[in-house]
């Protein structure tokens, strides 16, 4: 499966670099991540729960980081082994660009998947995969953006509500 798409982040190149090469900046950006752990240099260990369609694994795996260019690139090639559910691996190549409103991301993934997992079909194995890409990319994204303005609002607006009497305290007079 191979797929390509680029986000636009509003914030600065470095910080957009430093963000894909922190540990914790993983674990709160890799959906499922229970675990990240390691360093640039010598890679990260990773534990991520995931459920594809009807199987739900934890995977452990290795991320390792290659062809860096500061600031401007890098490869992340990944793989776990799941268990009886199988495995799965794949990289991505990304590359940062400065842009009128912070950093323009681009990425390029390809991921495989053995075992069960490549059981359930290449339709919901390819649409998980994009999910899976999207979803980093975006925590990424919200992550050094902060919350999107409306999510804000929404919020904050709910905190002015007054909490609602349940049905129970409202027919008993409570």
């Amino acid at each position: 499966m191979h797929m390509s798409d680029q986000r636009e982040i509003a914030a600065p190149v470095a910080e957009v670099w430093a963000a894909l090469l922190s540990a914790d900046s993983l674990l709160q950006c890799v959906p499922g991540a229970k675990e990240v752990t390691g360093n640039v240099e010598e890679g990260f260990e990773a534990t991520v729960v995931q459920k594809v369609g009807p199987v739900k694994a934890t995977f452990k795996g290795k991320v390792i980081l290659s062809n860096l260019v500061e600031g401007e690139s890098l490869t992340l090639t990944g793989e776990g082994k799941g268990g009886a559910a199988g495995f799965a691996k794949g990289g991505a190549d990304v590359t940062l660009a400065p842009s009128e409103t912070g950093t323009l991301l681009s990425y390029e993934v390809d991921a495989k998947v053995g075992g069960k997992l490549a059981q359930l079909g290449s339709r919901l194995i390819d649409g998980f995969s994009k999910k899976m890409a999207d979803q980093f990319f975006t925590n990424l994204q919200t992550s050094l953006e902060g919350p999107v303005e409306e999510e804000v609002e929404t919020a904050e607006a709910a905190a002015e509500e007054p909490p609602k009497k349940s049905l129970l305290k409202r027919m008993t007079g409570g």
